[in-house]
């Protein structure tokens, strides 16, 4: 073969490692889910049935990434558990509608195809998947080498989710009277990782040698597809938020009919371990509700004379705890008293 011949290859893109990739995934999402005709990784596109029980079916979409946890993943080396957080920024968004997620895509951008790297990704998403009862069906790989820097990648997700019109989640459920419930996070989620970095960047703070961050910025995010799908299946919930980027107050107003508010006691609420160490870090109170989900990773909004069943879906780890009310005021949200950090 001529040396002096361009190729693909020479410009920094391997063909034949991408083929590898995709065969793997192929296989490893085949036999997880154990679904056959969904297997059309490799193709120029999915075809997936649509469930037939459903009267009046109506589809949900959502798309999101992991943000810079990427770069935390990239400091451990360790990758198996941003592919659940990228399933999980997706489908715990649709769920709020009341939709079930039925499958998800997955977009990874790198500098040079990393096939250890890139399997450990997949393995998360297929396990990300498992735990939504979806299927992964499909997505894109792209080798960029001037796009990214060495080492450098990105990820995206793509959930597909179906509801009936008459069980979607909508504002005109929720009812003055009812009570808004916190349910636990795992942790911090996929958000605030940009100013997480730039503390321990300023602090010099080696996260390699301290066992604690080390295992709470890699934790994955906790996907709650099993008990909000139960709750709306007893039709016990008038309405849901997740809270990710913007923290309590900005994610639960997008729920609430502009007629009534969310009244919040933020001395209910129970942080964890790792948003009481970034408070001690010099972080305001303000920029803390403002930028972490400080223990609350989802809230649910329900009759009071409901509490009790609702409680009976989740362990005990995630048992949602009352946190505030809906009331009729000309704010959207009113955040009340003070998180009290350890």
């Amino acid at each position: 073969m001529n040396k002096n011949l361009f190729t693909y290859k020479k410009s920094g893109v391997n063909i034949d490692a991408a083929d590898k990739f995709v065969s793997f995934i192929s296989n490893i999402s085949s036999k997880k889910r154990g679904n056959k005709k969904n297997n059309n990784i490799g193709g120029f596109g999915s075809v997936s049935d649509l469930p037939k029980n459903i009267k009046n079916p109506k589809i949900v979409a959502c798309t999101d990434g992991v943000g810079t946890k990427i770069e935390v993943a990239n400091l451990l080396n360790k990758y198996d558990t941003i592919g659940i957080d990228l399933v999980a920024m997706s489908v715990n968004d649709l769920i709020v509608q009341g939709a079930k997620p039925l499958f998800f895509l997955d977009y990874i951008s790198i500098n040079k195809i990393d096939l250890k790297k890139m399997k450990s990704i997949i393995r998360g998403i297929v396990k990300g998947c498992d735990i939504s009862q979806c299927s992964l069906v499909g997505g894109e790989t792209a080798e960029m080498p001037d796009t990214y820097e060495k080492g450098k990648f990105d990820i995206a997700g793509f959930a597909i989710g179906i509801t009936d019109e008459k069980k979607i989640l909508n504002k005109n459920k929720i009812k003055k009277g009812d009570l808004i419930l916190a349910v636990p996070s795992s942790g911090l989620h996929s958000n605030g990782f940009s100013l997480i970095r730039h503390l321990l960047k300023t602090k010099k703070i080696n996260i390699k040698k301290n066992l604690f961050l080390k295992r709470e910025l890699i934790k994955p995010t906790k996907i709650y597809v099993k008990e909000i799908l139960n709750l709306v299946k007893k039709n016990l919930l008038n309405g849901c938020a997740n809270i990710t980027g913007g923290g309590l107050a900005d994610n639960i107003s997008r729920v609430i009919p502009k007629n009534l508010c969310a009244e919040i006691d933020l001395n209910k609420i129970r942080p964890h371990k790792i948003f009481n160490w970034l408070k001690k870090n010099k972080i305001s109170d303000k920029e803390m509700l403002k930028t972490f989900n400080c223990g609350v990773g989802f809230c649910l909004i329900v009759n009071p004379k409901n509490i009790k069943k609702v409680n009976k879906f989740f362990m005990k780890e995630y048992k949602p705890y009352i946190i505030g009310k809906i009331s009729r005021n000309k704010n959207n949200v009113i955040l009340n008293g003070k998180v009290h950090w350890i």
